[in-house]
């Protein structure tokens, strides 16, 4: 290595043979670790807003409807901008994406921290999540590629950390900075670690392959951005308002989503024959990847679902504020980040399904204890509940990771990535969509019926956990179903 941008080729990479975890490579280290922190960083940004809208709202002077505009801008411009990264991670080099996605976060932090008026504060989250979306495919294919199928699993153990931990301090965090400092602090404490690793990976990241010379199909682009667009908005007003949101019922961007990704696929199926898709849909050839991606959206969505309901049962059934609620969710979130790298080290000796199907089995257990939960549940139970949620998804989502991507043709690993980060964001809006829809009609039905607020709120919450525990009941049969790679154990 002569310099910064000195290239690694798949086919010339060191991980050639087994080797003892010792001999990675300092160069592959630090690659991944820069991915890694920076990943964490944009993770953390996702949910640190995620009990400020309050705050935002009467700072700004803006209603409610309006603010949450924050998130599901977020989520919209994620659900444009991550299909065409599997384009974007083949065509630019290595080093230069991360600079770029790094750079447009700082630079959407930046702006979020000094924003005058909530329309630039709107703006400031749409560069953000421009960022945001390229870094966890960029993450995920670095890793398949330096990375040799038996030692997958400690890194993508790594990767679960990540995951896990970011999401769950989020909200604590910013409960206590909100208590103390006001919502843009929120901003100046993400920035300097962001321009740290920003700088850090000026220095040490370097290319990873070879970029290829193949073209951006415009139509796709467009189909692509109208398609998940409406589909993640139809999703997200569904949940947030209840069935629709600016006088438009959200069943009709849903439709009219899934009509245009009807188009985008066909025009996907034409173009790869020539390996001009903007998103190859031959990754779907595999077995092993198609079962892991279907798996995870149904753990998706019952991971985001859950992270909506539990708050409003926090604050509204057992009356408890805003800092306590986070940290009635931190120790969930730590449990879950710790048991990342043990999972990650037992997937490369046993594999996919001894882990996935105990882990999933748990995950229903949890969901299905919901139903002891009354008015009157106290914050023990509470936490017993998220700690065994979260010991569950522990061993799901390392072993998806790993066995799905692992089960693509090299050369197919950035469009696995992709897709993966694509349907995260749709499952997490699905997850939102249905289980506040079917809390808030259970619940209406029960106020009808003479229930007293608490209880139908507690009956609508009920409900909802009841549908997800059923949706765990087909991740169990899922499960029995995936299939160690090639180059991993496979007992």
């Amino acid at each position: 290595m002569t310099d910064q941008t000195t290239q690694i080729d798949e086919g010339s990479s060191p991980f050639t043979s087994a080797a003892a975890p010792g001999a990675m490579p300092r160069r592959d280290v630090m690659i991944i670790a820069v991915l890694l922190v920076s990943t964490f960083v944009v993770i953390l940004n996702e949910t640190i807003m995620s009990i400020a809208l309050p705050v935002l709202a009467e700072d700004l002077r803006v209603d409610y409807s309006q603010g949450q505009w924050l998130t599901s801008g977020f989520l919209l411009t994620m659900a444009v901008v991550i299909p065409v990264t599997g384009f974007l991670i083949r065509r630019i080099r290595t080093r230069v994406l991360f600079m770029l996605a790094m750079t447009l976060f700082s630079a959407g932090t930046l702006l979020a921290a000094l924003a005058p008026s909530f329309e630039v504060l709107l703006a400031a989250r749409v560069v953000q999540a421009s960022g945001t979306a390229i870094m966890m495919p960029l993450l995920m294919t670095t890793v398949m590629k330096l990375v040799p199928g038996e030692r997958r699993g400690a890194v993508m153990g790594n990767i679960g950390t990540v995951i896990a931990v970011a999401p769950a301090i989020g909200p604590t965090i910013s409960g206590f900075v909100l208590h103390s400092l006001g919502w843009r602090a929120l901003y100046w404490l993400v920035l300097p670690i962001a321009l740290a690793a920003l700088a850090f990976g000026i220095r040490s990241m370097i290319d990873v392959g070879e970029p290829e010379r193949v073209r951006v199909d415009v139509v796709s682009v467009l189909l692509s951005g109208i398609g998940f667009g409406a589909l993640v908005y139809g999703l997200s007003a569904f949940g947030h308002e209840g069935g629709g949101a600016g006088g438009v019922p959200a069943w009709v961007p849903i439709v009219g989503g899934a009509a245009v990704l009807t188009v985008f696929v066909v025009r996907q199926l034409q173009l790869q024959r020539t390996d001009d898709a903007l998103l190859d849909l031959r990754t779907f050839t595999s077995g092993g990847f198609t079962i892991a991606a279907v798996l995870m959206v149904l753990m998706m969505t019952v991971l985001f679902g859950a992270i909506i309901l539990l708050p409003i049962y926090m604050q509204e059934i057992m009356g408890l504020d805003v800092q306590t609620s986070g940290l009635v969710l931190l120790p969930g979130g730590l449990v879950m980040g710790l048991l990342g790298p043990v999972v990650g080290r037992l997937y490369d000796r046993v594999g996919a399904r001894r882990l996935l199907a105990p882990g999933v089995v748990v995950t229903s257990l949890a969901l299905w204890s919901t139903t002891l939960f009354t008015a009157q549940t106290g914050i023990a139970l509470l936490l017993a509940f998220h700690i065994t949620l979260s010991v569950g998804l522990a061993f799901v989502f390392t072993p998806l990771f790993t066995s799905g991507l692992g089960a693509v043709q090299p050369r197919f690993y950035s469009y696995g990535s992709a897709i993966f980060g694509t349907t995260q964001q749709l499952a997490g809006a699905a997850g939102v969509a249905l289980l506040v829809s079917v809390m808030s009609a259970r619940a209406g039905s029960l106020a009808a019926a003479g229930a007293a607020p608490v209880e139908a709120t507690v009956g609508g919450i009920h409900t909802a956990f009841l549908v997800a525990a059923v949706l765990s009941l087909v991740a169990i049969v899922g499960a029995f179903f995936v299939r160690t790679p090639q180059g991993a154990p496979a007992h």
